[in-house]
Formats: structure tokens, sequence, C-alpha cells
């Protein structure tokens, strides 16, 4: 993958893998998409210190790492949301038909499962928790749609939520580019931490809490989801 992605790096085609990649997983949840954020990351990071080894100066590489770092997060934040809100849309059409998918995917049914209790209590924060957990971004959407909730309260924390798992993966990747090069121990590293941020998001889900009039909770999230 590193390899691939190398040939890809500073080219649209990148920003185009990620980008779609990210806006499918929200209805295939087993695509790698947080791994393909940080991938295209470490290879980018790695890419700019290798040619900072061959006579680039630090300066240009700089600029250019900032420029690319933020190219990803936005294409990987925007698409997160556009996956969210169609999920969304879809979800508000035809809850009944989307219940029934969700029984039949093993992997939905045992977030929905974790993040049931969740999701009833409510709040706006449950929605940035659960795009780090595990398909959780996929029961956050689904729900959100077939609860009815409004635009207005669920798009602001999908968007947040977006951002902030964008940031980080791209952050991971980034930093373990820069330390390790674009190498598989460094994107194992970093994937590591992006999975061990999906447990410590279900942990907090799943720890008692004030509800957040934010985002209200209805009593069908639950049972919908």
């Amino acid at each position: 993958m590193l390899e691939n992605l190398g040939s890809l790096s500073g080219t649209p085609w990148v920003y185009a893998i990620v980008g779609l990649s990210v806006l499918l997983d929200v209805f295939v949840p087993i695509l790698p998409s947080g791994v393909l954020v940080i991938t295209a990351a470490t290879t980018a990071a790695g890419t700019r210190t290798a040619a900072g080894a061959v006579g680039v100066t630090s300066s240009v590489r700089g600029d250019a790492d900032i420029a690319e770092m933020v190219a990803l997060v936005l294409c990987a934040a925007t698409a997160s949301v556009l996956g969210d809100m169609v999920a969304y849309r879809l979800a508000w059409r035809g809850g009944d038909r989307f219940d029934r998918a969700i029984a039949r995917s093993r992997r939905l049914t045992a977030a929905q499962e974790r993040l049931g209790a969740a999701l009833t209590r409510g709040g706006g924060g449950i929605v940035v928790l659960a795009r780090f957990a595990p398909a959780g971004r996929s029961v956050v959407s689904l729900g959100a749609g077939v609860a009815h909730r409004t635009v207005r309260e669920f798009l602001p924390w999908s968007a947040l939520a977006g951002l902030a798992w964008a940031a980080y993966g791209v952050s991971l990747g980034y930093v373990g580019g820069q330390w390790l090069g674009a190498s598989w121990i460094s994107t194992a590293m970093s994937v590591f931490a992006l999975f061990a941020a999906g447990s410590a998001a279900v942990f907090l889900m799943r720890r008692p809490e004030r509800r957040d009039t934010t985002f209200p909770a209805t009593a069908t999230v639950a049972g919908s989801d």
C-alpha cells in the first residue's frame, strides 16, 4: 500500500482515493478509510523527509508538508460529512429498510448493541466520539435519520466529528512519517494509535453521562439503530 500511494503522492488521485473510501465507509464499515488516511499522510511526510536528505531546503519542505497535510484533512473531513449526510437522508426516507440492513450486518449489529445505550442518552458529543468507534459513524448517521433529527441538530456535530477524526488520522501519519519515514512500521504504529482512540471512544460512550440538550435524545434512536 505504501508503494502504491507513494507513486500517487502529490497528485489528485491520492485525494480521490482517500475521499471515496471515507465517503463510502459509512455504508461499508469494513473499508479501511482510516488506514488510507494515515498511509497517505505517512507516505507524503516520509517522501518529504527523504527529499530533505537529498538537498531540498527545510523551508520548502515544511511549506509543502503543511499544504499537503491540510489538503488531506479537508479532503477526508469533507468526504466524511458528505457520507454522513447521504446516509442520514436515506435513513430519513427509508427507516424500516435500514433497520433490516443493519440487522443483516454483523458488524453494524454489534456496534448497535455497544452504542445503543449511549445514543439513547443523546448528546452532541456522542456524534464526535462515535466517529472514532468501530462502525459508530454508520450507527449514528443512520440512527439520526431514522429518528428524524433535524439537519441543524446533526450537521454541525457531523462536521466537527469529521474534522476531528481527519485531523487526528493525518497527524498520526505525519508524525510517523517524520519520525520513521514512509515505512510499514510507522504506518502500523499510527494505525494502532487510531484503533486505541476507537477503543477509548467506545469506553467513554459507555460511561453514564448527563444528557446534552444541544442534540436531544429521542426514544427511537436506540431501537432504530
